[in-house]
């Protein structure tokens, strides 16, 4: 049976994928803002001038890492909170998609505001597609009593803000290990717990 040669545009986009993957890693390692070209190029075995073949600006390679930990995330969602997910599925398909790459994402959380615009608009684009598949499963859930009636922004808010607090304060929490393996099934029984109806797990 004949193997087939890569074609050119298969080279060059086996290329563009290892410049992207390169990148996350060694963000997740250094920092995004401490990340340079140069150093992607040494890391991937290649030459400085091939990453501004693939991206213009240290700014696009930027984007399309942001973009392909967005993919992730979103395949994951997709993948373990399909239809009738409970908030709970939806939830637990977050931290999922989180530790997939953690590192990288607690490196967004906390220089968030240091990206280039359109992956600051990319990384709003994650957390909207979590808010809508909370905000089907909540629906659900707040019209059959299982949870309590409340804005679902605010839901979402509360939730991320508790995860991004520990990822942001990797070190603190889970010095050396996985936040999402130490604290995540903590954190996801302690949230769904606040949700429940009052008389329904504690002081409510």
């Amino acid at each position: 049976m004949a193997v087939e040669t890569p074609t050119r545009a298969d080279k060059k986009q086996q290329t563009r994928t290892l410049l992207i993957r390169t990148a996350l890693d060694l963000m997740a390692e250094r920092g995004i803002a401490a990340t340079r070209t140069i150093d992607v190029a040494e890391r991937a075995g290649l030459a400085h001038g091939t990453v501004f073949v693939h991206f213009t600006t240290r700014d696009d390679l930027v984007i399309a890492v942001v973009g392909e930990h967005a993919d992730q995330i979103a395949g994951r969602l997709h993948e373990l909170a399909g239809d009738g997910a409970t908030v709970r599925d939806v939830l637990a398909a977050h931290l999922a998609g989180l530790a997939e790459h953690e590192a990288f994402h607690s490196r967004l959380v906390m220089e968030g505001s240091l990206l280039p615009p359109y992956a600051r608009a990319t990384l709003l684009g994650i957390q909207s597609a979590i808010s809508a598949h909370l905000a089907q499963a909540a629906e659900q859930e707040m019209a059959t009593g299982m949870i309590r009636r409340m804005p679902v922004p605010l839901m979402f808010n509360t939730w991320l803000g508790l995860i991004h607090h520990y990822l942001s304060n990797r070190e603190l929490f889970a010095p050396g290990q996985s936040v999402v393996e130490r604290w995540g099934p903590t954190l996801l029984d302690h949230y769904v717990g606040l949700l429940r109806p009052k008389g329904e797990g504690g002081k409510q």
